[in-house]
């Protein structure tokens, strides 16, 4: 293995490819923070986020010797989290329920209260978007693909993905102003 694994983490690899039960309990253990903030920006709620959590782990462990030890081993646990939870996104899709269009149209209003907003309280909003806006605002705002390649990994148009985006940012925007309007509420 290279000097892009710790030794601490080149010894619990490989006791994991030696299908070592320990060695995978502490791999998991190791990495399970930075999983899980992957996998609960795809997810609709906690519960989603551990499946796709756990799928993930097992695809590591069973893909384990496709690792290249010159590369990073955060770089590519991270591309399998974000690949399972775009499985998880397209085996579910028949099962999520179109938005409303209504509910769904955006506002011209450049309400902007995204300044001093902590990490959970956003990701909660995130995970309240429908499934599809969701997962494309991830891929594009967080994980840096571009529209084409949205596309092409989701079987839809570019301009599905931009629209997408838009519609997402818009409904973001929408739910940070309500809440700043219920928060001001309390107080009158």
């Amino acid at each position: 293995m290279s000097e892009t694994v710790s030794k601490e983490i080149e010894a619990v690899l490989q006791g994991c490819l030696a299908q070592n039960r320990e060695a995978q309990r502490e791999l998991y253990k190791l990495f399970y923070g930075y999983a899980m903030s992957i996998c609960v920006r795809y997810s609709k709620d906690a519960e989603e986020a551990k499946e796709v959590l756990n799928d993930g782990f097992m695809k590591v462990f069973t893909r384990l010797k496709q690792y290249d030890p010159a590369k990073p081993f955060k770089g590519w646990l991270r591309r399998i989290m974000i690949n399972t939870a775009l499985d998880n996104y397209r085996h579910n899709l028949k099962h999520y329920h179109s938005m409303d269009l209504e509910s769904a149209a955006p506002t011209a209003d450049a309400y902007d209260v995204l300044q001093q907003i902590n990490y959970e309280y956003l990701i909660g909003l995130v995970q309240q978007l429908s499934p599809a806006y969701r997962t494309v605002f991830n891929m594009y705002v967080i994980d840096g693909y571009t529209h084409e390649e949205i596309a092409e990994i989701l079987g839809i148009s570019a301009g599905a993905s931009k629209s997408n985006l838009f519609k997402a940012r818009a409904n973001l925007r929408e739910m940070l102003k309500k809440n700043r309007v219920d928060e001001y509420k309390q107080y009158v």
